[in-house]
């Protein structure tokens, strides 16, 4: 049974250092030094990470690794700035990577900052690396051992017999083993919440204290709470601000919990919205929210409801 783990992107990536840097640079040549500590003093983040590395042809310089559960529209601009802190902070040049770890739009994701003001011109290249692009093979065969926890949402990736693989590799290293965990979570984005169960053999409550399942949840949240106040401004206009605040918020709410129980239940857990959404009162929706986090099964789910 897999224990709980705080699965960081550090943790991650020092599993095989050399092998990650050498895959997401594409220098074969690459050597890797130490994982430094990346926390600059005004930005507050837990998704990077700077490996020092050096090679022949380049010397010596810092990998900043980026990785983003979802891609968002500011990180062209943070990119540049992670990449100026780096280069000032250690005086090396600096190759700065962004990975993508789910798709969220078929928007063409860009591969550099620029900017324009006043005739001057402000420019940073960075490599970007979507996950759903990769083959899975590269998971097993170069081997990347960090990828193995994405191999449900790979390129490939999203077959029973492809999750049962990476569980074996996963299981039989105890360093990799509470990754188990991680790649878990990424399962139920591609194969239905009982299958992974049945898959990893153990209770799903253990996937619920994932930092990973945890973020998702916040970003839920956080969208239910924009589009509220969307629908809310909208609705204020037509049949009075007041009204349309509230049922703005309730309409917000809603997308939240539908997408905490997809993401914690799977299709089964999306069968309760018919009978959720016919709750007008917004501090009752506000406790629901609250009772997915807690509950561990639909019954407890369905006794809190009512």
């Amino acid at each position: 049974m897999a224990k709980a783990a705080d699965i960081s992107t550090k943790r991650l990536i020092s599993l095989a250092p050399e092998n990650w840097v050498k895959w997401v640079t594409q220098i074969p040549d690459i050597v890797c030094g130490e994982i430094i500590n990346s926390e600059f003093q005004w930005i507050s983040r837990e998704s990077d990470v700077l490996v020092r590395a050096t090679s022949p042809q380049y010397g010596e310089f810092i990998v900043l690794n980026e990785l983003q559960l979802r891609y968002k529209a500011e990180m062209p601009k943070r990119m540049r700035a992670y990449a100026a802190l780096a280069e000032e902070k250690y005086n090396l040049p600096t190759y700065p990577v962004l990975v993508n770890i789910l798709k969220e739009s078929d928007v063409e994701i860009p591969t550099s900052y620029e900017s324009q003001f006043a005739g001057l011109q402000a420019r940073q290249d960075y490599r970007v690396i979507n996950l759903w692009e990769v083959d899975v093979e590269i998971a097993f065969t170069q081997p990347v051992p960090s990828l193995l926890p994405f191999v449900p949402i790979l390129k490939g990736g999203a077959e029973e017999s492809t999750v049962q693989r990476a569980l074996q590799i996963l299981r039989a290293d105890e360093q990799l083993s509470q990754l188990e965990i991680v790649m878990a979570f990424f399962a139920t984005f591609v194969l239905d919440s009982a299958l992974v169960q049945q898959i990893m053999r153990w209770d799903m409550a253990v996937l619920r204290e994932s930092p990973w399942y945890q973020q998702i949840l916040k970003e839920g949240e956080q969208r239910g709470r924009q589009e509220g106040r969307q629908e809310g401004r909208r609705e204020g206009r037509q049949e009075g601000r007041q009204e349309g605040r509230q049922e703005g918020q309730r309409e917000g709410m809603l997308l939240g919990i539908e997408l905490a129980l997809e993401i914690k239940f799977g299709a089964e857990g999306l069968q309760l919205m018919p009978e959720i959404s016919q709750i007008s009162d917004l501090d009752r929706l506000k406790a629901i929210q609250q009772g997915i986090k807690s509950v561990n099964t639909l019954d407890e789910l369905r006794q809190f409801i009512n």
